[in-house]
């Protein structure tokens, strides 16, 4: 379900690479959840996925920050606004208010893929101009 393709990447090597871990780790949690692993795992899963999209959030904001990026504040919104629905969810899930679903997961994908093809490109053209130069 999350499978990182080439035509995501945005020519930035560490971006890149984070990228590529916020699809393996979003891929161990569908996988977790589809083998019925119990909450323990599947609690430990979500929290290695939400950590690391916020140290991932905060890399791609600092360097925007450095070179001046000038949609910088509206790419944070979106990055707010995922952080905290998933943050809202995880207190949910610890709470036993809800549980990792399908659509759950279908969600996260759509939003990594649409984030990364959409937002994210828009930035990389700039980026990558100032960390080559």
């Amino acid at each position: 379900m999350f499978e990182w393709n080439k035509r995501y990447s945005v020519q930035i090597g560490s971006i890149d690479a984070q990228h590529q871990t916020l699809f393996s780790l979003a891929e161990e949690l569908h996988t977790a959840m589809s083998a019925g692993q119990g909450k323990s795992v599947l609690s430990r899963t979500l929290d290695r996925l939400v950590q690391y999209t916020i140290v991932h959030f905060a890399h791609e904001e600092r360097l925007m920050r450095l070179y001046g990026y000038s949609n910088l504040e509206a790419h944070q919104a979106q990055h707010e606004e995922l952080t905290q629905k998933v943050l809202q969810f995880q207190t949910e899930f610890e709470a036993g208010k809800t549980t990792i679903t399908v659509q759950l997961m279908i969600f996260l994908r759509d939003w990594l893929i649409g984030h990364i093809a959409g937002s994210d490109q828009k930035y990389a053209p700039f980026l990558k101009e100032k960390l080559v130069a």
